[in-house]
């Protein structure tokens, strides 16, 4: 599943030469702010200089982005709070001005809610593995989402595999991309907005970045959130195949069972009914309308409704029709395109050491299958980082740390994308962080959970935790006909 970023206008001011000298022998960039257009009204965009390679600080520049809905209450006015949608790949940008006005109005308007594209993504100096977007398109063709049958699997790892000499070979951005450099540069925006500490909010992969930056520069945080959070210790080393393959599906076990409870139109018995639709488009795809659904797809459509509980009548609506029809309907330029599919790769391979040899991505393979039928839709596309070698200044541990201010680390107890077993994990890696629960479903509770939303503002405004050991009631049913299911804020992805 890829990413889609939201295509936003912005004005962007390259500054020039870096004005002030930062500790480390780092220069600390200017940022000019501007508009960002009319479209955006109440926004400040620009664009900033950041060293390339933290090894060679004076060399090689790149840009990164950024985009800001300035506080309202001046008065008041606590600082910056920094962003990240999850991905990797997502825009920060976008995400601040698709939900600026409405972080601002949560937060009381005491902060600039700053939201930036990380190296590599959007308009950070963007990574492009491909000429154009025809291009892009052509390199899906012929391939599935994920293999599902022994014959697809050679073919998908060859594709893939291409991918790295052609996203590394002649971008010197490839070689640089890795989330601790991305830390980094958090750091050094930071100063540049004129904090003396961080207050961050992050998402999904935002989680990792935290976690990341929370080790790098354990005494530099005012305030850290991390929503739906990633287990640095699987992530970095390439284990996150050993929650995926069971985290979805424990999930999807809460469909099943909330849309029988409510009597969805999945059902009667919506459990029977998906392991005989899922037979059925493994034997043969299955057309509905205009459209063919394969066995890749309908995993794919089923993995992406557990993103956010709103998705899951309209979800078990599509399953009910497939089911239906599954009887009766089967039938066998320039770089200038949104490259989150690029930047997800660029990051991930510069972070993560995956295996080189196709038998390993097939052994793999049928561990992930052996843990749920959702586990080779998560595994199959590292193979894009089978000829990708990673960068010397990725960050991979120890992840275990004690900051100066404590970090909120918030994990639903039903998150098929970032299992609840990352929250507690982080919670146990960042001595003196707390942990606070949504006994609910979906990824990230931000947005999702009035009780969550209100501890999370809490504790970015004046410091408050929720108390310990607190648990976030779950919303009601989804399916219900009298609820109207919470739409999140943002919907964030880790694909």
């Amino acid at each position: 599943m890829r990413l889609t970023v939201l295509a936003a206008a912005a004005a962007l001011m390259i500054t020039g030469t870096p004005a002030v000298q930062a500790s480390g022998d780092v220069a600390v960039p200017r940022v000019n702010w501007a508009s960002c257009g009319p479209e955006h009204p109440g926004f400040e965009c620009a664009s900033v200089r950041v060293p390339l390679d933290y090894d060679d600080p004076r060399g090689a520049t790149t840009t990164v982005a950024l985009a800001r809905k300035p506080a309202t209450d001046k008065a008041r006015r606590i600082g910056s709070l920094f962003l990240n949608p999850g991905g990797p790949g997502g825009s920060g940008v976008d995400f601040a001005l698709g939900a600026g006005n409405t972080l601002s109005a949560n937060l009381k308007g005491r902060f600039d809610i700053v939201g930036f594209d990380p190296r590599g993504i959007g308009r950070s100096d963007p990574l492009h593995c491909f000429a154009s977007e025809a291009d892009l398109e052509a390199f899906f063709e012929g391939v599935p989402g994920f293999p599902y049958q022994a014959a697809q699997e050679r073919p998908y790892y060859d594709r893939y595999r291409s991918l790295g000499p052609e996203c590394r070979d002649d971008q010197r951005i490839a070689r640089h991309m890795s989330t601790a450099d991305v830390a980094r540069d958090l750091d050094l925006l930071r100063r540049a907005v004129g904090d003396r500490k961080l207050s961050y909010l992050g998402f999904s992969y935002g989680s990792f970045l935290g976690a990341t930056y929370a080790n790098l520069f354990p005494d530099n945080i005012r305030a850290l959130v991390i929503d739906g959070v990633l287990n640095p210790e699987l992530w970095s080393s390439g284990r996150q195949i050993e929650s995926d393959r069971i985290a979805t599906k424990e999930e999807f076990r809460e469909f099943l069972r909330t849309c029988d409870e409510a009597a969805c139109v999945f059902g009667p018995k919506p459990e029977q009914r998906w392991d005989a639709l899922l037979k059925s488009v493994r034997a043969k795809p299955i057309q509905l309308g205009d459209e063919v659904y394969t066995y890749d797809a309908v995993i794919g459509a089923a993995a992406g409704a557990m993103y956010s509980p709103s998705d899951w009548p309209d979800a078990a609506a599509l399953f009910d029709r497939l089911s239906d029809a599954a009887g009766s309907l089967s039938v066998a330029a320039e770089a200038d395109y949104p490259n989150d599919f690029d930047a997800y790769n660029g990051n991930v391979c510069a972070d993560i050491e995956f295996p080189r040899a196709f038998e390993s991505y097939k052994a793999t393979s049928r561990y992930a299958a052996a843990g749920s039928e959702f586990g080779p839709y998560w595994w199959w596309g590292n193979a894009a980082c089978a000829n990708w070698p990673v960068n010397e200044d990725r960050f991979t541990g120890p992840w275990r740390t004690r900051t100066n201010a404590p970090v909120l680390v918030v994990g639903n107890y039903f998150d098929g994308v970032t299992d609840f077993r990352g929250a507690q994990a982080v919670n146990r890696q960042i001595a003196g962080s707390r942990l606070l629960a949504y006994a609910g479903w979906g990824h990230t509770a931000y947005g999702i959970s009035q009780c969550a939303t209100d501890h999370t503002n809490a504790y970015l405004l004046d410091g408050k935790l929720p108390a310990a050991g607190t648990v976030c009631p779950a919303n009601p049913n989804p399916f219900l006909p009298s609820v109207a299911a919470a739409e999140p804020l943002f919907k964030p992805t880790r694909r």
